[in-house]
């Protein structure tokens, strides 16, 4: 019986034998401990091979450096997976108002619901008109090309945070931009009472946090003013187009991206808890308009 060398690596006929698979015969030893690999084992290096745990030991004493976008955020390379998760819910969400009302009448923005109901700044912004598939269509479209080159500049979390920011600002704009209900006058000619849905307050903040970034980056910004006058136009044109959404989402999605330069280098909580301090300020607009209109005679909006 021969005695076992290198941690046990022969088997009592004195055949090399891999540490991992003690019952495979080996005859290719790691280049860098020395010791025999069975072909499961060996990966495959600039000279030879090295077995799979001195793989592991060298990466965890020197890990990748953290990839980073043009601004020094962590990057989110490949797949936009946040922006085609939006899209799934929003497409989600719109068969589920095509099969109830009652679903539509719960996720849209009524700002005389929304006191009590705060998700509606939120759900509304992934809710679109039953009626009119080009709504979603059209601000789908939006979405994926503007989260195609945000979310990689980043990351996944900051990206979805500057989204939701900027849906919030287009709810909270829209409530301040429209009248409150007045005793006495009609309550349904109010925009309080008002149903809003759509994608488009968070697209509009896309837009012009685009604008911002490309600007600090030195980067073409003319096409995408382009873009924003066009739809600017359209908002004031066509008919049932809550431009006061538009503007809203614009305004928070422009400060939250400034917001998102200025601490780029800091860490995540950091620049998150900016964007949370963003939609605080947001609610408490929101919240102190509430307290300035007189709502005492309104009983139940549904």
């Amino acid at each position: 019986m021969s005695v076992p060398l290198d941690n046990g690596s022969y088997d009592e006929q004195g055949i090399p034998v891999c540490p991992r698979h003690p019952e495979v015969a080996a005859y290719t030893r790691c280049q860098r401990c020395g010791r025999p690999a069975c072909t499961q084992c060996q990966v495959p290096a600039s000279v030879g091979f090295q077995c799979v745990d001195c793989v592991a030991a060298e990466r965890k004493a020197n890990p990748m450096p953290m990839q980073r976008s043009e601004l020094g955020m962590p990057a989110a390379p490949g797949r936009p997976l946040v922006t085609f998760g939006i899209i799934g819910i929003c497409v989600a969400v719109w068969v589920g108002e095509l099969m109830s009302w009652s679903f539509f009448g719960n996720v849209a923005f009524i700002a005389l619901a929304a006191q009590d109901e705060p998700w509606r700044y939120i759900t509304s912004g992934f809710a679109h008109d039953r009626s009119n598939v080009i709504h979603l269509l059209f601000n789908m479209m939006a979405l994926y090309f503007m989260g195609q080159y945000l979310e990689p500049m980043l990351g996944r979390l900051r990206f979805a945070a500057l989204y939701l920011v900027a849906v919030l600002g287009g709810s909270v704009g829209y409530q301040l931009l429209t009248s409150a209900p007045v005793r006495g006058g009609d309550l349904y000619a109010s925009g309080w009472a008002t149903p809003l849905v759509g994608a488009s307050g968070g697209v509009f903040g896309l837009f012009v946090a685009v604008i911002v970034l490309n600007r600090h980056l030195g980067r073409e910004i003319g096409p995408m003013l382009t873009l924003i006058a066009i739809n600017v136009v359209l908002g004031f044109t066509m008919s049932n187009v809550a431009w006061q959404a538009h503007l809203g989402g614009a305004i928070v999605g422009g400060i939250a991206a400034g917001l998102l330069y200025a601490v780029r280098r800091r860490s995540a909580a950091i620049q998150l808890g900016l964007l949370g301090g963003l939609a605080a300020l947001l609610f408490a607009a929101a919240y102190v308009s509430f307290a300035m209109a007189d709502l005492s005679w309104i009983q139940i909006v549904r």
